[in-house]
């Protein structure tokens, strides 16, 4: 009996580690997403693919359910994309096990025909519920809007999203029928309303479906993107996405963002080229959880895909490597913080560039769009791959025939985002130009981002062309017909919005013998004898920029004009400030009604003054200063809101805006010694001490003038005076 009592509790103890053994081998029930973006071909940058292959393989050792996504832009920006045609990009993504992807604007770079052939190839799924073919028949596109996923009885839907910006940062023509009307759409708006409608309508169909969770693959992008088409506006204007993987402006960011309901939502992206991969991570309790997993922390690669991608370059990198030229110095394409050059200024690369396109085009302006520069050429050696990297995309040079006016309206366009990066910015060659940047830019397009016109005044100014027989540069003729150089991406599918090439007389026909990179290799080994010397050691001086035409570095006032406009209070009058123009009673109320933050009024401005029109540009901000107690009217009941504002009155509103915004505390007891301190009205003495005293206003020699004009110089000075230490 005790044998037997003995060997039944042997049995149970080994039972028992068996089942203690078990527990410790069984996996996660947690959801892991793990996901990458704009990849752009750099297969084995930063942790490179098999990196997030060996990384993949670790979480599913530990982890029941793991999915792999791509953001988009996976399969353009290097040789191994541009040799292949995207090709070599889908077969490794399958290789390493991709479950969905969504589409950047660049998998649309290899045409609609290519991509209907590269999502058939691909053994993951593209998903995108706002890009929708319009025309006859149904696209042979192999896509869906959305996946849901069961987790072991939890569901999870992958809502793709691709920006609407496709159009224009791809090419607009590929989305075209032979008459040019576009036959495709990215639910694109000219406010976002109709994106958010269809992600809205998406998302409810998910959970109709009884998914718990939904899960965006984005490619909308922040810094740089249309506003209203950004992950954030996205996020803010929808409800039940839980978590969105973005990508589009090679961004770095782990972080929550508020939906319409005030839900919080997780929103990441991986930055670029791998630097590293992101990991979403839904526990059994129903926490997100979102982190990065950077190249430098995670080190270990797996074997067969190393391998494998090894296979694949092989077949072309020994003609890669052929070193086809030299350079004395190095041209960037990114500052030393890593900020790109091309997108917003003039680099030495672009330079380059543009002059091969006039010089070997034999054109009169040669031009190179910032987003068709994508490595630098570092000093030494120059091989057939580093120009590739540069331009990997394969555009085809073209020379088309253009009035002075086009070219214009070309720059126009080009700075119309700047101080922002915009692919569509502009390197020349046989030209020069300026950017005043403090001018609004007056750029119409359509909803697909196409230049329509210039509304308004012009932020490009001091056009001077190359004249080839004197070689010195003379104002552009807008009636005259130019010739230019560039790629068929800009000028004739009008890439980047550039629709105003539409009717351009072709001169010279795109060659598919010759692409962007050979141009450049032709234009080194021709005309610079095979090597890059010190002519292009920096950028040389064809695009300057000021804020406004008419505020010199060196005025008085340049400091401030610029502090106002950075801080968007006051803004530019046509292509200049008019620093010496008056600052009318108008303007001042507006510009402080805008530091107070433009908040909401009631009522009419007309029922306080008879001269105030309602919805006129000035009427918020009266009726908001008079409800304050800001300002007075007159004694016949007007406010005279275009007249100039004199030195007095403007003291009195602003010791008035103080203490409605609780700054002026108790009243400043300061000597005045004006010299016409008798000519100050005693209804303004309180606020001219005031204002002296917060250092708002000063006199000149001596003397306050009170009833002296105000001017818009002066007005920026007193603003910058209010707000900057706050600041």
């Amino acid at each position: 009996m005790k044998k037997l009592i003995a060997l039944l509790l042997a049995v149970c103890m080994l039972l028992g580690l068996m089942t203690t053994a078990f527990a410790a081998d069984e996996k996660s029930n947690d959801i892991v997403i793990l996901h990458t973006n704009d990849v752009h071909c750099g297969v084995s940058d930063g942790l490179g693919y098999a990196g997030v292959a060996a990384y993949k393989a670790e979480m599913e050792q530990t982890h029941n359910f793991v999915t792999l996504v791509d953001c988009g832009d996976a399969i353009q920006g290097e040789p191994i994309g541009l040799l292949s045609a995207g090709s070599y990009l889908v077969d490794i993504m399958n290789e390493v096990g991709y479950d969905f992807a969504t589409f950047g604007n660049h998998e649309f770079d290899y045409k609609l025909p290519r991509l209907e052939e590269l999502t058939k190839q691909a053994k993951y799924q593209y998903l995108s519920c706002n890009f929708r073919y319009t025309g006859k028949g149904t696209s042979a596109i192999s896509y869906k809007p959305y996946e849901v996923v069961d987790y072991g009885g939890t569901k999870v839907a992958f809502v793709g999203i691709t920006t609407p910006e496709s159009f224009v940062k791809s090419t607009p023509a590929y989305f075209q029928d032979d008459n040019g009307n576009f036959i495709y759409n990215f639910s694109e708006d000219k406010d976002g309303s109709t994106l958010y409608q269809t992600v809205q309508t998406t998302v409810n169909a998910a959970k109709a479906e009884g998914a718990k969770y939904v899960v965006a693959i984005a490619h909308l992008g922040m810094d740089g993107s249309t506003e209203y088409w950004t992950s954030e506006a996205v996020i803010q204007n929808t409800t039940g996405i839980d978590a969105m993987l973005d990508g589009h402006s090679h961004e770095e960011y782990s972080k929550t963002v508020a939906n319409k309901d005030g839900d919080s939502v997780v929103l990441a992206q991986t930055k670029t080229k791998l630097a590293n991969l992101g990991k979403l991570t839904i526990s059994a309790d129903g926490k997100i959880t979102s982190e990065l997993i950077s190249a430098k922390d995670y080190t270990t690669k797996d074997e067969h895909i190393t391998e494998y991608i090894t296979g694949i370059t092989d077949k072309f990198s020994a003609e890669l490597g052929k070193v086809v030229g030299k350079s004395e110095v190095e041209l960037p394409v990114n500052d030393k913080n890593g900020k790109r050059l091309v997108r917003n200024a003039e680099t030495a690369l672009g330079d380059l560039a543009a002059d091969a396109y006039r010089i070997m085009m034999d054109a009169d302006i040669g031009i190179m769009n910032g987003g068709g520069l994508r490595a630098a050429i570092p000093e030494g050696d120059i091989t057939l791959g580093t120009l590739f990297k540069v331009f990997p995309w394969g555009n085809l040079p073209c020379k088309v025939a253009v009035t002075g006016q086009t070219i214009l309206d070309m720059l126009e366009l080009g700075a119309s985002k700047y101080p922002k990066e915009n692919g569509g910015f502009l390197s020349v060659s046989g030209l020069k130009y300026t950017i005043a940047s403090g001018v609004a830019s007056s750029i119409e397009t359509t909803e697909q981002g196409e230049f329509v016109k210039v509304a308004g005044a012009r932020r490009v100014t001091n056009v001077q062309v190359l004249n080839k027989a004197t070689g010195k540069y003379e104002p552009i003729n807008t009636r005259k017909v130019y010739t230019l150089g560039g790629i068929d991406y800009t000028i004739v599918y009008g890439g980047d919005g550039f629709a105003m090439f539409k009717d351009a007389k072709v001169v010279t026909p795109a060659d598919a013998k010759m692409t962007d990179s050979k141009v450049v290799l032709s234009y080194i080994e021709q005309k610079l004898g095979g090597t890059i010397g010190d002519e292009y050691a920096k950028p040389q001086g064809r695009i300057s920029f000021v804020r406004y035409t008419d505020v010199a570095d060196t005025a008085w006032y340049a400091e401030a004009v610029n502090y106002v406009s950075d801080k968007e209070l006051m803004k530019g009058v046509g292509t200049g400030f008019d620093p010496n123009g008056t600052m009318t009673r108008g303007m001042l109320v507006t510009v402080l009604y805008r530091m107070a933050g433009s908040p909401a009024v009631t009522g009419k401005v007309s029922e306080k003054f008879t001269d105030c029109t309602d919805g006129s540009w000035y009427g918020d901000a009266v009726l908001w200063a008079s409800t304050n107690k800001i300002v007075d009217g007159y004694s016949d009941g007007t406010y005279k809101p275009t007249n100039p504002v004199n030195r007095q009155e403007m003291a009195k509103i602003l010791y008035g805006y103080d203490k409605t915004m609780d700054k002026a505390g108790e009243t400043f007891a300061v000597q005045l010694t004006y010299t016409d301190l008798t000519a100050i009205a005693d209804w303004a003495l309180e606020a001219v001490n005031y204002c002296t005293a917060a250092g708002y206003l000063a006199g000149s020699n001596g003397a306050f003038n009170p009833k002296g004009t105000a001017t818009r110089a002066m007005g920026a000075k007193v603003l910058m005076n209010m707000t900057k230490e706050a600041a």
